[in-house]
């Protein structure tokens, strides 16, 4: 995929008219069902777990079971690559992959629904219902991810992923809002735990997944790539072996190492007198030494004849390689800075939002009602609105003027912070933050699109998209201690500051790869002369 065509500007009524696509549609069902395990993770399987008395240090382990998501990327080469016997000759690797996936969620909520976590040994088959789900979760964003950049062209990128954006929210609010109020009406409470109502609950939930069942079944397989399937049933199972040894080695390693460090944790927190910045440096350490024992392990399976060393090679390697052969070096460096970078601003603010209305005197349902409904819904006109800009003006120029926006909205805070307990004003500026974050991320996921090489889609774009929140969450952690030590007025001066140089990385990006694409002309001007 090209991003100049990003750049082909439309009419408005072109663009207009693109939003009743039936991809757009499509895409909208298979967004919904994305955003529906998420929370049956996190709050609403927290609240379950609460009311059903486990601890809390107990329930906070279930998060782990979200960790697919950071680490999709390791395992989307099998989804590029790995046929599913019977099923992708019927129905082509893409809707093969998600078909499975979408079963795995399935199966996973009703594993969930039919154990009893007050009961010991039910609690056991409740983590690996989560764990169940947050792999299924995964497999499908991934599949999601390749079949929309296959099957439309770029310039219906920022329209599908404004589709996406609008129902992975419709789905969160399913399983979020939905769910609490339904196992409420079904008569459980804090005072009160009741199993089957949480049963009840989580079996409709189950049910909201066969939308995207349904999806798989309407959409049509993407292009064919010329690589797929070249190699034999054995090498192919080779690979998935491989993977299962070095996903063990992994957990195993990372698990081990926690209990094994804790004191290198504790000592470095006395040296540093930081204990966020010590667990940070840790956590780090215990990831690489994991990454090395998957390195390791990667060697000894093709050393062992387990794998093909081609096949690994081609499926982790190249689409690394492919990437900075296509841009060259300087350019890809500038477009993974803009990549890591573009949305610091805002997930730096996000994580002390909710606080802050909190500090200000806000109640819950205020908030809720500001956030969480109208909040929601300016996100999805404004996921829309940004994919028709992308379709009218360009992908490069819209990323420019929502960074310039999102430097604007998180400054709008300080603001809220001096009026106060104020609702017009806490709606105004939830309004303006909320809908900036819409075009924003609907003209970044157009853009990260764009980027990505066909051969590799899968890949390239986890990467990405794991690349995109990374560095954000990681200085996202220290947003308590800023505002502690600086205020909140501070804190958010310090966001929007922060969001500056951005502005100056995607002029750099955009000039790379004018010169990049009028280097490629002259060359290819060249080989046609001689």
């Amino acid at each position: 995929m090209d991003i100049k065509s990003l750049e082909t500007s439309h009419s408005w009524r072109e663009s207009l008219q693109a939003l009743f696509q039936r991809h757009v549609f499509y895409m909208l069902l298979l967004g919904f069902s994305a955003g529906l395990p998420l929370l049956l993770i996190f709050s609403s399987l927290s609240l379950w777990l609460g009311e059903a008395g486990i601890e809390k240090s107990a329930v906070t382990y279930f998060s782990w079971a979200a960790l697919g998501y950071s680490f999709k990327f390791v395992w989307a080469p099998l989804v590029d690559c790995l046929p599913i016997p019977f099923l992708t000759k019927a129905l082509g690797l893409r809707r093969s992959w998600l078909l499975v996936a979408q079963v795995g969620i399935i199966c996973a909520i009703v594993l969930m629904a039919m154990s009893n976590p007050a009961l010991e040994n039910d609690l056991m088959w409740m983590a690996f219902g989560a764990v169940l789900l947050g792999f299924s979760a995964a497999t499908q964003d991934i599949s999601i991810d390749a079949y929309r950049i296959e099957a439309v062209s770029a310039d219906l990128q920022g329209l599908m992923s404004s589709a996406y954006i609008a129902g992975y929210r419709l789905g969160m609010i399913v399983t979020g809002a939905g769910a609490l109020y339904l196992a409420s009406y079904f008569g459980s409470t804090s005072e009160q735990y009741n199993y089957s109502a949480w049963q009840l609950t989580y079996f409709i939930m189950a049910l909201f997944g066969f939308v995207g069942v349904v999806a798989t079944f309407l959409i049509q397989e993407p292009i064919k790539r010329a690589s797929e399937f070249t190699h034999s049933a054995n090498e192919y199972l080779g690979l998935l072996g491989a993977f299962v040894i070095c996903a063990t080695g992994f957990v195993a390693c990372f698990y081990v190492s926690g209990d094994a460090l804790q004191p290198a944790k504790d000592a470095l927190a006395v040296l540093l007198n930081n204990h966020a910045f010590s667990g940070f440096l840790i956590e780090l350490l215990r990831l690489a030494l994991a990454l090395l024992v998957v390195f390791l392990l990667g060697r000894l399976t093709v050393r062992l004849g387990i794998a093909n060393r081609q096949m690994l090679t081609s499926s982790y390697v190249s689409p690394i390689k492919q990437f900075f052969d296509d841009y060259g070096v300087k350019t890809a460096w500038l477009l993974l800075a803009l990549i890591g970078l573009y949305r610091i601003s805002d997930i730096v603010l996000g994580v002390m939002s909710n606080l802050f209305y909190q500090d200000l005197g806000f109640t819950k349902i205020e908030i809720a009602n500001a956030v969480k409904f109208f909040g929601l819904l300016m996100t999805i006109i404004g996921g829309f609105l940004g994919g028709v800009l992308v379709m009218r003006i360009g992908v490069m120029r819209i990323l420019w003027f929502s960074a310039l926006l999102v430097v604007v909205t998180n400054l709008m805070f300080v603001l809220l912070y001096f009026t106060g307990k104020n609702i017009p004003v806490l709606y105004a500026v939830v309004s303006a933050d909320n809908l900036v974050a819409g075009i924003a991320t609907a003209a970044f996921i157009a853009f990260l699109s764009s980027l990505v090489n066909v051969q590799f889609t899968a890949m390239q774009y986890a990467i990405f998209s794991s690349l995109m929140t990374l560095i954000p969450k990681v200085l996202a952690g220290y947003s308590g201690s800023i505002v502690e030590n600086i205020g909140y007025p501070g804190f958010f001066i310090f966001t929007g500051l922060i969001g500056v140089p951005i502005l100056a990385l995607v002029i750099l990006v955009q000039k790379s790869l004018e010169t990049r694409d009028k280097e490629l002309h002259l060359a290819s001007l060249k080989h046609v002369s001689e």
